[in-house]
């Protein structure tokens, strides 16, 4: 069993306002997408990377980020899609080594906090059950509302937040995306394709830090990250 990492980077960034797409901006020196792609480098269970960036990107993304930092894990550059599920999509169906068993790693390319321990952890539960998901317990009171008005306040302990890695096996993410696909269904997260049709998936334990730089405020927060690290 192979265990590779598919990483979409092909979100515009317009929360950013940066004049350029945020996996470019420079985080203690270096593209945000350089410092996610390291820790997967360094991993030594990480057999090969695919990267899906907008198609205009591809030869910049090559030069600037996959040949400049020296990623030789990386094994192909596939453009993106309308839609982040899209890009997973087309990404998936560039992996045209992976075997049915495989797993796949598939992690935000502007979350540069990830550890190797969480991508090891959700490997190995995706090795066990049919996914797994890095998540965080909520810290706050969430409130559900409709038009302006609160209507429930869910409890708190069956909540958590989402993050990335999410970890499948290829052949099961790749049916649903499939299905998906055929069925014109749009989810939140990979995680969702499978919940919809009955999958049991585990929660792996997240941390705080693994943050998804989407907004200024996120860049001051990382580079926060980088001086206490």
């Amino acid at each position: 069993m192979s265990t590779y990492a598919l990483i979409p980077a092909a979100g515009m960034g317009k929360r950013m306002g940066a004049g350029m797409n945020k996996q470019y901006l420079l985080l203690d020196g270096k593209p945000i997408l350089a410092h996610t792609l390291a820790v997967f480098e360094e991993a030594p269970f990480i057999d090969g990377i695919y990267l899906v960036v907008p198609e205009q990107e591809i030869p910049f993304c090559r030069t600037e980020v996959v040949e400049r930092f020296g990623f030789t894990k990386v094994r192909g550059i596939v453009p993106g899609g309308a839609e982040r599920q899209h890009s997973v999509r087309n990404g998936l169906c560039a992996m045209t080594g992976a075997a049915e068993d495989d797993v796949i790693l598939i992690h935000d390319g502007v979350r540069p906090f990830v550890t190797a321990a969480m991508l090891e952890a959700a490997a190995r539960g995706a090795s066990r059950s049919a996914g797994a998901v890095v998540a965080v317990p909520v810290k706050d009171t969430v409130k559900v509302a409709a038009d302006g008005m609160i209507v429930e306040t869910p409890p708190r302990a069956g909540l958590w937040l989402a993050q990335t890695p999410q970890a499948f096996r290829y052949g099961v993410i790749r049916e649903a995306h499939e299905a998906a696909e055929k069925e014109g269904f749009l989810g939140t997260d990979d995680a969702s394709l499978l919940e919809r049709h009955g999958s049991r998936l585990e929660i792996v334990a997240g941390d705080y830090r693994n943050i998804k730089i989407t907004t200024p405020e996120d860049m001051l927060l990382a580079e926060a990250f980088l001086k206490v690290s």
